[in-house]
């Protein structure tokens, strides 16, 4: 077990190859029905997180959809634009926050009141009970659990929080076929945060910093978007997201969580827009059929609107690809449905989680309006 955890946390694993002997006829292969997409992932190092709206075709001739690219350290924390009052953190960079216990005043908190709490606040440690500083894994928000707990009318209800902000971009040589998450510690805050009419109210700071060094700032919600994105590094909004229903899969990195395990950190993961009403489930591939000709096949009238899972980001995930000890490699047996807010259907299918070279962080895949 702690193999199989090891290799899930660093995501390393060696690319495998087949070959056909001079003297073997190649074995035909069947032409795939549509697009193929390279989301910019850019590499090994996994920098950048790729959201991607298949409905919005941006060059006619390729039929390429639109895609958005930002680097995962960009920002901080998502503030919901619902009716709700709910923040969540970036978990593509391992951000992890828990309460100060017996403190409502941000000033008052010092480096030593938090000493032995940030050896709690940590994410991918091997500790199950670590779980509750992180969000919900499935993503339903703003009905699920975040590590920020939901931000209350009155302003004493609400807690000052101890945030971990997790991991900058590995720098470093990585070898082919391999791929580290996070690099260098990105160090803590404490975080107070309130409403302010219909939006928030965040005063922040470093840890030691007293009343002349907490920051403050406030967070308009803005309907058009699931969240308006907030760095804290940066004292500022960033643009993140496109619109709430103009976007339908991303490609980043995630935190996970293994039950009775804890967290650990997936590469090459793929989340579904679920706040943005969007749909998805697997189909797997019958044993003695071939994947490309059932891929081709599979049309509008095969869909089955029941199979749909609208409270699980995760159904894509980290499942269509293998990785470990073995190499990196890409089921062969499955493709997704994907139906976006909408209600137009999407066939997609996943055709490599490397380049030419080996690297991971350059995946492939092909999809098809039903």
């Amino acid at each position: 077990m702690k193999k199989i955890l090891f290799y899930l946390l660093i995501g390393t694993s060696f690319l495998t190859q087949s070959c056909i002997s001079a003297n073997e006829d190649p074995v035909p292969v069947i032409p795939s029905e549509g697009v193929a997409v390279k989301p910019p992932v850019d590499g090994s190092a996994q920098p950048n997180q790729v959201w991607i709206d298949l409905s919005d075709i941006v060059d006619e001739n390729t039929g390429q959809p639109r895609q958005t690219v930002n680097n995962r350290t960009n920002w901080d924390l998502a503030f919901y634009s619902g009716n709700e009052f709910k923040v969540v953190l970036n978990t593509s960079i391992m951000m992890a926050a828990a309460k100060i216990p017996g403190i409502t005043d941000i000033e008052k908190v010092k480096e030593s009141d938090v000493a032995s709490l940030k050896g709690d606040v940590q994410v991918a440690d091997f500790n199950p009970d670590n779980v509750k500083y992180i969000d919900d894994v499935k993503g339903n928000f703003p009905s699920g659990a975040t590590a920020i707990a939901e931000i209350k009318a009155e302003p004493s209800e609400n807690a000052v929080y101890l945030v971990n902000l997790g991991k900058e971009i590995y720098t470093g040589a990585i070898a082919a076929g391999s791929a580290i998450t996070g690099g260098e510690d990105r160090g803590w805050m404490k975080v107070q945060i309130m409403r302010q009419g219909d939006g928030y109210k965040v005063r922040y700071g470093e840890l030691n910093a007293l009343k002349e060094g907490i920051k403050e700032i406030e967070i308009k919600k803005d309907k058009a978007y699931n969240y308006t994105f907030f760095s804290l590094k940066e004292g500022q909004q960033v643009a993140i997201q496109p619109e709430k229903n103009k976007w339908d899969i991303c490609f980043t990195v995630f935190t996970n969580i293994i039950p009775s395990v804890g967290s650990y950190v997936n590469a090459d993961f793929v989340m579904t827009n679920n706040i943005g009403n969007v749909g998805a489930y697997e189909v797997k591939v019958p044993a003695g059929t071939v994947m490309v000709d059932t891929f081709n096949k599979f049309k509008k009238e095969n869909v089955d609107d029941s199979k749909f899972v609208y409270n699980d980001h995760r159904v894509i995930g980290g499942n269509w690809r293998e990785v470990g000890p073995g190499g990196s490699k890409v089921y062969g047996d499955i493709f997704y449905i994907i139906k976006d807010a909408a209600g137009t259907y999407y066939k997609l299918r996943f055709v490599s989680i490397v380049d030419e070279k080996g690297e991971r962080g350059h995946p492939t895949f092909m999809y098809k309006a039903l």
